[in-house]
């Protein structure tokens, strides 16, 4: 391989994670003229079409997914490496990327990442919010946070928060004109305020649980809503009852305008972890910053 050739591969790999020359210019930094140009000397130069073209799109050939395949974890490996020399610096440097949840992202990581930008001025830390699963590796991002219980087993996992519980919740008024669930199952006779995923499309079944036994509860209500912030609101107003970790309730809870119940069925689980692919060298500051995050408590 010619060393004028990496330019144009690094370039090949743009278009075809992107799959659009002006999103790949863009991330690049670089012309769609120029990209289209690179393209064409790459695919004379090897003999074979990589990309097939059409007015709304772009798609490699197999001969492109399979160069792909190649391709991108080896660059993915350089660009570690090449973070890796900012060791060598007096003070690390470099970009991080998390996707993570709005959850995570309020309780955890801004507050760590608030402290850790103004110590350390060379780190850039882009958080991208999500409620989806995000595939890290096909999205490039460094690392990710999930709740435990939803880890993936290829990968390195670092507890960074407490354990926490669900919290189902409404207003005096309410529980006063409606009475008081006794056990999950009472929740079919109540009106409730569910919560529809972003990522999916489909509706959260409530999950209890109480000395081993586990209960999935499908409820029913007047509003369906994708943002928890507003069910609290929604519940502290008298619509019904809501579900949601706890902490986001904890404000309405301690001013008694919301009212917590089924707690004995609602038992801690696994909170926060940062994972990252096993494969992958972490950067100094993607190092940094996940040592500052790691969790330290007894919770």
């Amino acid at each position: 391989m010619r060393r004028e050739d990496l330019g144009s591969l690094a370039m090949f790999v743009a278009i075809a994670e992107e799959r659009n020359f002006t999103r790949a210019a863009v991330r690049l930094g670089v012309s769609q003229s120029a990209l289209s140009h690179a393209m064409r000397r790459l695919e004379a130069r090897l003999g074979l079409r990589l990309l097939t073209r059409t007015t709304r799109s772009v798609s490699p050939t197999v001969a492109g997914e399979r160069l792909l395949e190649t391709l991108a974890p080896a660059l993915d490996d350089i660009d570690a490496r090449l973070a890796s020399l900012t060791a060598l610096r007096e003070r690390p440097a470099g970009m991080v990327r998390l996707t993570t949840s709005a959850h995570a992202a309020r309780t955890i990581l801004w507050p760590v990442i608030d402290r850790l930008t103004a110590d350390h001025p060379d780190i850039g830390i882009e958080l991208s919010i999500d409620s989806g699963l995000t595939d890290i590796v096909a999205e490039r991002f460094d690392a990710g946070v999930r709740l435990g219980e939803r880890l993936e087993k290829d990968m390195i996992a670092v507890r960074i928060g407490p354990r926490l519980r669900m919290a189902a919740v409404g207003s005096p008024a309410y529980f006063a004109a409606h009475g008081i669930p006794a056990v999950p199952g009472d929740l079919a006779h109540h009106r409730c305020i569910n919560l529809r995923f972003a990522s999916t499309g489909g509706l959260y079944a409530w999950e209890f649980e109480k000395d081993g036994r586990q209960l999935k509860v499908k409820v029913s209500g007047q509003i369906v809503l994708n943002d928890i912030d507003l069910a609290v609101d929604a519940a502290a107003a008298g619509h019904g009852i809501a579900f949601m970790i706890e902490d986001h309730a904890a404000a309405r809870l301690a001013d008694g305008s919301l009212i917590r119940i089924l707690q004995d069925w609602c038992e801690p689980f696994d909170g926060h972890y940062l994972y990252y692919p096993s494969r992958r060298q972490p950067s100094p500051a993607f190092s940094l910053l996940l040592e500052a995050l790691r969790y330290r408590g007894d919770g």
